[in-house]
């Protein structure tokens, strides 16, 4: 197409996700009053900011009015502590994106750097290693590097580390310490989906232990990851879970910190636990967090929130140039998912579709950029304009050298946004993809601070406006929306709300 603290059972509230049939053998989710609230003062309460390291972009989809960063110069992290008034900041590495030893590098400079800025700014720090919720990423590379670049720096030695990478609001939940994602209407182990075939960070395992132990070459044993089980959750609260993790952490012998795995099927599994963990904190416990979305919502003490309508977010008309110009789509994620999403897109909006040839920008990718570039430019003066890359999926001899072509190919996708940007200013941006959409804030909008407004989808797809040195708006709204979340016609949703486009039944 080429065309334009008491503990009751909790009710379900109407908008609450499908959760897996495995839950159902459990007794019912517990809510303890007021435990998000209690989760909060503990942070922003207590001069105390929960710092998620994101390895891509996506994982502030659930949050909302949080400051973030995509540099860890001291300078910008000191900027993120003090603008962190909800206790909660985010710094984005793209670490998914790098070799292992690249992702570490990474870990133990922003590591370092948070240790100073935190002596600087006088605000403690909690570490959070945020990544992907279908399990791909650097682990547990990037969680041993912040964790002995931290103890290097402060002399804090963490008691064990946290995995938690349900992401219950995209329908990834674990039971029974097996992870389980939603594809379409049946819930599949994790270890049988098409993320466990990723390039680079494929994996068998579908139970998290399993896959700790599998991701650690053995370095830790399936039989030493603590699940912390729905039935301990829901039928012993708080206190269960306190328990139960204060006996794994008091029985370990190891030089590594022990491993404690969170089921959850529920936003009040993730709550109970939560509390625990915190009220641990509080009485000197030091854990390391690596986990999906959902938890760092619940850790920061922050309820679900509504979808922000494009009436929250700058107009198009505060983008100087901008007001004429339509949507910019980028799309360089090559999921079964998203070349539905994209299909949708086409056939319910006009726009015009520009193509990035993979082999040719391997070949000579100066020609690709600047006519894609160009044509996009006079497309945005008319509508709206996709730009993504071919779909067939290029990969190398080997994790590193997919690695390689997946950076080649990303850094033609920035320039042809950075082209595009020089001569044409979109009303909003959408990047679709982890790497693409830190690749293009990053280097393609030159986007060094932001602040999250919320998400366009229910807790999904986050929308974040670029801020310069005193806060204000500078450039675009843009919409971070990852490979792997949402229904097939999620993109084509996004577009009509950033265009404040009425949808037929909305």
């Amino acid at each position: 197409m080429n065309t334009r603290t008491a503990q009751t059972p909790a009710r379900t509230p109407a908008r609450t996700p499908a959760r897996p049939p495995e839950a159902d053998a459990f007794p019912p989710p517990l809510t303890v009053d007021g435990a998000l609230d209690r989760i909060a003062r503990g942070l922003g309460g207590s001069g105390t900011v929960l710092v998620a390291v994101d390895d891509d972009p996506t994982g502030a989809q659930t949050v909302r009015d949080v400051p973030l960063v995509t540099r860890w110069e001291v300078a910008d992290l000191e900027w993120g502590l003090r603008a962190a008034d909800r206790g909660l900041l985010f710094v984005l590495t793209n670490s998914r994106a790098m070799d292992e030893s690249a992702a570490r590098r990474t870990a133990r400079e922003v590591a370092t750097a948070l240790a100073e800025a935190s002596r600087r700014t006088g605000i403690r720090v909690l570490l959070l290693s945020r990544s992907d919720s279908t399990l791909r990423g650097h682990y547990p590379a990037e969680t041993d590097a912040l964790a002995d670049a931290w103890r290097a720096e402060t002399g804090e030695a963490l008691d064990a580390v946290v995995l938690c990478p349900a992401y219950l609001e995209a329908g990834r939940a674990t039971v029974d310490g097996v992870h389980l994602v939603r594809v379409g209407d049946a819930w599949v182990p994790a270890g049988r989906t098409e993320f466990a075939r990723d390039a680079t960070f494929g994996y068998r395992a579908d139970d998290l232990s399993g896959w700790v132990a599998e991701r650690s070459g053995g370095a830790v044993r399936a039989a030493d990851v603590l699940t912390v089980d729905l039935r301990t959750i829901r039928t012993e609260g708080v206190r269960g879970v306190r328990a139960l993790v204060e006996r794994h952490v008091g029985a370990a012998v190891a030089s590594a910190p022990p491993v404690v795995a969170l089921d959850a099927a529920d936003q009040h599994d993730l709550e109970v636990a939560a509390l625990a963990l915190a009220e641990l904190e509080e009485e000197g416990r030091r854990f390391l967090y690596r986990t999906g979305p959902t938890f760092v919502r619940v850790r920061a003490g922050m309820p679900p929130a509504e979808p922000v309508r494009p009436a929250g977010a700058p107009t198009a008309e505060a983008v100087e140039g901008s007001a004429a110009s339509g949507v910019l789509v980028v799309v360089g994620s090559h999921t079964e998912l998203t070349t539905r999403q994209v299909a949708a897109l086409e056939a319910g909006r006009p726009l015009l579709r520009l193509t990035l040839d993979v082999p040719a920008l391997l070949d000579a990718p100066g020609p690709v950029v600047a006519d894609v570039a160009a044509r996009a430019v006079a497309g945005l003066a008319e509508g709206d304009v996709l730009v993504q890359t071919s779909r067939a999926l290029r990969r190398g001899l080997d994790g590193a050298d997919s690695l390689r072509i997946a950076r080649e190919v990303s850094d033609a996708v920035v320039e042809t946004v950075r082209r595009v940007l020089r001569d044409r200013a979109p009303r909003a941006v959408v990047a679709k993809g982890g790497i693409t959409s830190h690749e293009v804030a990053v280097k393609g909008l030159g986007v060094r601070r932001a602040r999250v407004l919320g998400s366009v989808l229910p807790g999904q797809v986050s929308l974040l406006q670029p801020v310069d040195a005193e806060g204000e708006p500078d450039g675009p709204p843009y919409t971070v929306f990852p490979g792997n979340v949402g229904d097939d016609q999620s993109l084509l949703t996004v577009v009509r709300r950033l265009t404040a486009e009425t949808e037929t039944g909305e």
